[in-house]
């Protein structure tokens, strides 16, 4: 019972970011206008990709430390996750670059950054399936995923705001702040960058739980 409570709170936060998100007023922004609602949507994803990229470097670090296949499995199941709401980000990005900028993909800094980053995370999974010992494919693809992520945060977090840029927060165009964030907003936001990472959480437990079976019955076979 003690491993449901936060499950139950993810949906709730979730359902929640859809009543909040679709109905309370939002600030008037010029070019902006309601598809800044998509807010609720684009940036928790990132949240939730973030949340089980830092859980796979935790296991990846704890795998090279013991050598544990459990860790391993933990390691690339959170990948696997981060990569789904990696996908999911670019995707409400793109839709949100549509409507605001014009076209789905712009050459913006940002999103160019975000697309160099997204195929260091699939170098990662061509990494593992390129070779078939375990314990060597564990250990390369743990060091490979230790030093991808600050490459990651780097690509998308520094990067941009180093250059020219029309997303908010880079190149000197400022981020969503005080003025753009009302209260109404702060209510639907906030409950869906947690339940969302939640969310992300709930998927890759279910992915490692899975695997661990699999991989158990395979040992004992």
């Amino acid at each position: 019972m003690y491993q449901t409570w936060w499950k139950v709170i993810a949906v709730l936060l979730v359902l929640s970011t859809f009543v909040t998100g679709l109905l309370f007023k939002v600030p008037r922004l010029p070019i902006i206008h309601e598809t800044i609602r998509n807010l609720y949507f684009h940036v928790p994803m990132w949240m939730g990709m973030l949340t089980v990229f830092v859980v796979s470097v935790y296991y990846s670090i704890k795998y090279l430390r013991s050598g544990k296949e459990e860790y391993d499995i933990a390691a690339v199941e959170c990948v696997n996750t981060g990569l789904v709401f990696y996908v999911m980000g670019l995707c409400t990005g793109m839709l949100w670059a549509k409507y605001t900028w014009g076209e789905f993909w712009s050459g913006d800094a940002k999103q160019n950054s975000a697309a160099i980053a997204f195929l260091l995370y699939c170098a990662y999974l061509v990494l593992r399936n390129s070779m078939d010992e375990e314990q060597k494919r564990a250990k390369i693809s743990a060091i490979y995923n230790i030093f991808a992520f600050p490459v990651m945060i780097v690509l998308i977090f520094v990067l941009p705001r180093m250059t020219a840029s029309l997303h908010p927060g880079s190149g000197g165009n400022p981020a969503f702040g005080k003025y753009d964030l009302d209260n109404g907003m702060k209510l639907a936001f906030y409950p869906a960058m947690l339940g969302w990472s939640f969310i992300a959480l709930w998927i890759a437990t279910l992915r490692y739980r899975m695997r661990l079976i699999e991989y158990k019955k395979n040992a004992i076979d």
